[in-house]
């Protein structure tokens, strides 16, 4: 598995949980700035921009560093869920790359504990999800679920509240949020929640717009949702 982008590898080769690297490409200018600790072992292979390029999938816009490492285990969502405080994020099959990475990166700012994200139909957080994340996906958790109405029903059991984003929801989610732990859970764009993940959601929330609006990007929204949290906390 490749990662590429300044961030979303300096943040793997600092990650103990990530093993030893299998490969790391730099241009001379990266190679100089990559950490003594290295030395021994990875053998950095310094090569220009072009080669780079070429061992990448197209159109991966490297910035000069280039890692082939196995992919990040998925932890027990009992692990990342006890104690029971602060927020998770709950993903309910949301499928494009740079919105999950957009979403890891939002998460690690406000300080999500976890994101919960699907077995299937849910992307590998690699490539160009690993460099929207710029370097998050190495610092926030994450589990994978075949189920993710039984996720849910989990987190309730171990003390977590459920609150869905939908655009046509009454309340809006700010008059929702509370100090208690709270598991936000977001569906893709155009279609939102599934019928079933909604219903095991505890309460569903908008984030109310303005000038006619009538939803947000899936990431910007996890954004707003998040600091909204935060602040409530």
């Amino acid at each position: 598995m490749w990662l590429w982008g300044r961030h979303a590898v300096e943040a793997a080769l600092a990650n103990p949980l990530r093993g030893a690297p299998l490969r790391l490409l730099a241009t001379p200018e990266r190679a100089r700035e990559l950490p003594d600790a290295l030395a021994g072992v990875v053998r950095v292979e310094v090569l220009p921009p072009a080669e780079i390029a070429r061992a990448l999938p197209p159109g991966a816009a490297h910035q000069g560093l280039a890692l082939k490492t196995a992919l990040l285990e998925p932890a027990e969502i009992t692990a990342v869920a006890t104690p029971a405080r602060g927020v998770i994020v709950v993903l309910d099959q949301i499928t494009d790359p740079q919105n999950v990475g957009a979403i890891f990166r939002s998460a690690a700012a406000f300080g999500a504990r976890a994101i919960v994200l699907q077995e299937r139909h849910a992307p590998a957080l690699a490539g160009a999800l690993a460099k929207a994340a710029a370097g998050a996906i190495e610092r926030v958790p994450h589990v994978r679920a075949v189920n993710l109405s039984r996720a849910i029903e989990a987190l309730s059991d171990l003390g977590w509240r459920a609150i869905g984003l939908d655009a046509g929801a009454d309340c809006p989610l700010a008059e929702l949020l509370d100090e208690r732990p709270t598991a936000l859970v977001l569906g893709s764009e155009g279609e939102g929640l599934r019928r079933l993940v909604a219903e095991h959601c505890d309460a569903l929330a908008r984030i109310p717009m303005a000038g006619g609006f009538e939803s947000l990007n899936v990431a910007a929204a996890a954004a707003v949702a998040l600091y909204e949290t935060a602040r409530a906390r």
